[in-house]
């Protein structure tokens, strides 16, 4: 059985960033890639649009905080809105530090694979909305099912 070129899968926030995701930036169009040929004739970049949905395409770099990898780390997240999505406010940490936890709605992903000189399987990742995470959930527990510092029973 072969799987289409292009076939996106839903996908759970909790699937993809288990530990949750951190925004870092801002919400920026996507824009189409112009040449030097094309930007010397005076040619003006597009924004994308998604094919399956026709709705712009807005891209947001996120922290993956459960990645494994330095290179899992930093993960661009494309979303697909009418108009520019608005980031949930920052919430600040300590004095001067701010960061942007954030949830995504909608997310579906597709495989690809990535690379230049060394290939591996990777995935675009869309969304169709941001939201702040519900305040007061109750923490993740990490892959071995039991908080940091909690006991197992004696047996």
């Amino acid at each position: 059985m072969a799987v289409p070129y292009g076939t996106r899968f839903a996908a759970s926030f909790d699937q993809v960033f288990p530990m949750g995701a951190l925004m870092v930036g801002v919400v920026a169009p996507d824009m189409e890639y112009l040449s030097q040929e094309d930007k010397a004739r005076g040619r003006q970049p597009k924004q994308k649009v998604d094919e399956q949905t026709g709705k712009r395409l807005w891209k947001v770099v996120v922290t993956d905080t459960s990645a494994e990898k330095e290179r899992d780390a930093s993960v661009t997240v494309l979303i697909t809105a009418d108009v520019q999505p608005v980031p949930p406010a920052a919430v600040q940490v300590m004095p001067g530090v701010e960061v942007r936890p954030v949830v995504f709605d909608g997310l579906t992903v597709e495989p690809r694979v990535m690379g230049d000189k060394f290939r591996y399987q990777g995935f675009t990742i869309r969304a169709a909305g941001i939201v702040a995470p519900a305040s007061g959930a109750a923490p993740k527990k990490p892959a071995g099912g039991q908080n940091p510092g909690e006991q197992k029973p004696a047996a």
